[in-house]
C-alpha cells in the first residue's frame, strides 16, 4: 500500500511539474562573435524551459539558438552562476577569458535569469574591446522590416549612452556606414542616425552598420522585400 502511495504521488508531482511548464514561445535571436561579426541576425528559435527552473529565460533562448544554429551545437553556449547572477561564460564559442553584454528588445538585461516572452528579440555579444569597453551597443529602431523592390527604406541607428548625470540614454549615430549581408553600401547615417537603402530585387537582405570613428556591436535589421507591381 505504502509503495502505491509513493507511486501515486510521484505521478502527481510530475503531472503538476508539466501543468505549471511554461508552454514553447518563439523569440528572435542575434549574436556578435569575438570579431565583431554579425553571425546571427534576428532568426526564430523555440524556446522551451531547458533548465527545468518553471520560467523561459535569456539563457534558454540562448541555449535554443546555440542548438539550432551554432555548428557544435549547443556547446558553444555556457552559463554559470557567478556574484552577479547567472552570467554568460561562452558565446559562440569564444575563448576563455571574453567578456560579454546582452540586451533583451535592445534594452540592458539584469542576467540571463531574465524572463523572456513570445516575440522578444534577444541579441547577445562579445566585446571586443577589453581594455577600454568602447563597444558601443546600437540597433535600428526596428530590427525587421517589410518593403517592395525599388521603394526607399528608411532606417535610424541608435546607441546606448549616459547624460552627463550617468542616466541612460539613446543617442543618435552619425557618420556609420550601413551594410548589406556584411558589405559596406553607400549609405552614411545623418546627425539623426537616419539613412535610405533601395533594394532592386525581392529578397530577404541583412542590414548592419560599420563606423570609422565608433566601435559598434553590430546592430541588425532583416528586411524582406517583395516585387514591385
Amino acid at each position: 500500500m505504502k509503495k502505491l502511495v509513493s507511486l501515486l504521488l510521484v505521478l502527481l508531482s510530475f503531472a503538476l511539474c508539466a501543468a505549471f511548464a511554461e508552454a514553447p514561445v518563439t523569440v528572435y535571436v542575434s549574436v556578435s562573435d569575438a570579431s565583431g561579426a554579425l553571425v546571427l541576425a534576428y532568426a526564430p528559435v523555440t524556446v522551451t524551459d531547458t533548465d527545468a527552473d518553471g520560467v523561459l529565460t535569456i539563457g534558454d533562448a540562448l541555449c535554443a539558438a546555440h542548438a539550432a544554429h551554432y555548428p557544435a551545437g549547443a556547446e558553444g553556449y555556457g552559463a554559470a552562476m557567478t556574484e552577479y547572477g547567472l552570467s554568460l561564460t561562452t558565446l559562440w564559442g569564444s575563448e576563455p577569458g571574453s567578456s560579454f553584454g546582452y540586451y533583451l528588445n535592445d534594452q540592458s538585461a539584469w542576467s540571463l535569469a531574465d524572463p523572456v516572452a513570445d516575440g522578444d528579440h534577444v541579441k547577445a555579444f562579445v566585446y571586443t574591446d577589453l581594455t577600454g569597453w568602447s563597444d558601443a551597443y546600437c540597433w535600428f529602431v526596428a530590427p525587421a522590416m517589410e518593403a517592395a523592390a525599388g521603394a526607399e527604406v528608411a532606417l535610424t541607428l541608435t546607441a546606448a549612452g549616459y547624460d552627463a548625470q550617468w542616466n541612460p540614454v539613446a543617442l543618435p549615430v552619425e557618420g556609420a556606414v550601413l551594410t548589406i549581408g556584411g558589405e559596406e553600401t553607400s549609405a552614411v547615417t545623418d546627425a539623426e542616425g537616419r539613412a535610405v537603402l533601395t533594394f532592386a530585387e525581392a529578397g530577404t537582405y541583412v542590414v548592419s552598420a560599420v563606423s570609422p570613428s565608433q566601435r559598434l556591436v553590430a546592430p541588425v535589421c532583416v528586411i524582406t522585400v517583395t516585387a514591385g507591381e
